[in-house]
């Protein structure tokens, strides 16, 4: 296999570049640029030299032996400086060299994979891990990475395992004296199963909102302030605003970290009647968008006008309390009157929403899931027919066992493989 090189740090100029090798020959590839030996595993202060000799730079040099490192393989990492120029220089100079070639993108985590150094849902993990943009998306992906996920599902296998022994003992040795009455313990153990798959199933949504941002949509009538009120949560002029009713015809979108939450704001057009075909494209699809958010903010004097239903934790707020009287209940995008109870009651809906959200993050984790819950369903109506069915309903506990190895990437993922690397960075 080759031995692969990229830059392990973005693109640019900075202190400092890290640039990884990993195969048969990082070592070997570490020596001609060093011109000295490198330790197996070590930490050294090196020259690097060009093919004429030519002084490239000065830098570390770190050797790690596989199995004992990320990709389970020989890896080299040279930390130097980061200018654009030098770092070009060093990427050249390794191309150079027999045996090595730029990786592709995410091909050293690929390799982890390959290697049994990560499972499937840690790459995914380590992926997310590299998007996050706030607290909460970290540490869900830093649950998946360190193998929360993983060790579910190999606990989920070895209860299931444990009870297609039982089935299979007695489909093997029928003629013998041995219990036959096994039904009571397999069905404790698919129930202890079922029982947990339910709950990472209920919870796939929230945490996939977790992972790609929650979205909260600002609803009412024309001229309410949803712009003005946007643009006050933004601390940013994101949408336009005039006394003109109907200036906003497209959804406006804003990404924000609310509380450690990712959460994309949204801006509709004003709810009203109009023979205007632009404004009521926009209407039209501000209320659809409306429907689709987690959750809706509704900015009005007169819920019913708006003709979209309330739904449990939506939010209710007055508008222009810079013009009011009485400001209990309302809000101002101009004076920021209210603002921060807004923020707090978003975010309080938003956190009691995210603590029923599981381990599993993704679609392909739920569908995983819902396959093998079906095969158990389906192994426990078997099982009441008695031991003669003993042989389908094993059958069917194989297959909930193959769902939940797909879960973690021991079979039938190699078509998921190209997509999910594909946006990983070169050096990762």
């Amino acid at each position: 296999m080759d031995t692969i090189f990229a830059m392990a740090t973005a693109q640019g100029k900075a202190g400092v570049a890290v640039i990884r090798l990993s195969g048969l020959n990082a070592h070997a590839a570490a020596e001609r640029l060093t011109g000295s030996p490198v330790p197996a595993r070590g930490m050294l202060v090196r020259t690097l030299y060009g093919g004429d000799g030519a002084r490239l730079d000065d830098g570390v040099v770190l050797s790690f032996s596989g199995p004992a490192s990320f990709t389970g393989e020989d890896v080299v990492e040279f930390q130097i400086h980061g200018s654009l120029a030098t770092t070009e220089a060093i990427l050249r100079r390794l191309a150079e060299l027999d045996g090595l070639r730029l990786a592709e993108p995410g091909e050293f985590t690929r390799r982890a994979l390959e290697n049994g150094k990560l499972d499937l849902a840690q790459v995914e993990g380590l992926a997310d891990l590299i998007d996050a943009e706030t607290e909460a998306q970290r540490k869900q992906a830093q649950a998946v990475l360190a193998g929360a996920l993983g060790q579910v599902a190999e606990e989920w296998r070895r209860k299931l395992i444990r009870a297609a022994a039982l089935l299979e003992a007695v489909i093997d040795f029928a003629d013998e004296e041995v219990p036959t009455d096994v039904t009571p313990e397999v069905q404790g153990l698919l129930g202890e199963v079922r029982a947990q798959l339910a709950h990472q199933i209920s919870g796939v949504r929230i945490a996939e909102r977790i992972r790609t941002g929650f979205e909260v949509a600002i609803v009412g009538p024309p001229n309410a302030g949803k712009s003005t009120l946007l643009n006050m949560l933004a601390g940013r002029e994101a949408a336009l605003t005039s006394e003109i009713a109907g200036t906003t015809r497209d959804v406006i979108e804003v990404r924000m970290d609310l509380g450690g939450l990712p959460v994309t704001l949204l801006d509709t057009a004003g709810l009203r009647d109009t023979g205007d075909v632009v404004e009521g494209m926009g209407i039209a699809l501000a209320r659809r968008r409306a429907e689709s958010a987690d959750l809706r903010v509704f900015l009005t004097d007169d819920l019913a006008a708006t003709g979209i239903p309330m739904r449990d934790g939506d939010i209710h707020v007055l508008p222009k309390a810079d013009q009011r009287d009485t400001v209990d209940g309302a809000v101002s995008g101009v004076t920021g009157q209210g603002i921060d109870v807004l923020v707090d009651r978003i975010g309080q809906v938003l956190k009691t929403r995210s603590a029923s959200a599981g381990i599993a993050t993704r679609e392909r984790h739920r569908q995983a899931m819902l396959k093998a819950d079906d095969a158990l369903t389906h192994a426990e109506g078997i099982l009441d027919s008695g031991p003669e069915m003993y042989d389908i309903a094993a059958e069917e506990l194989r297959t909930a066992i193959r769902a939940l190895e797909s879960l973690v990437g021991r079979i039938d993922v190699e078509n998921l493989l190209d997509e999910i690397f594909a946006s990983f960075c070169l050096g990762k």
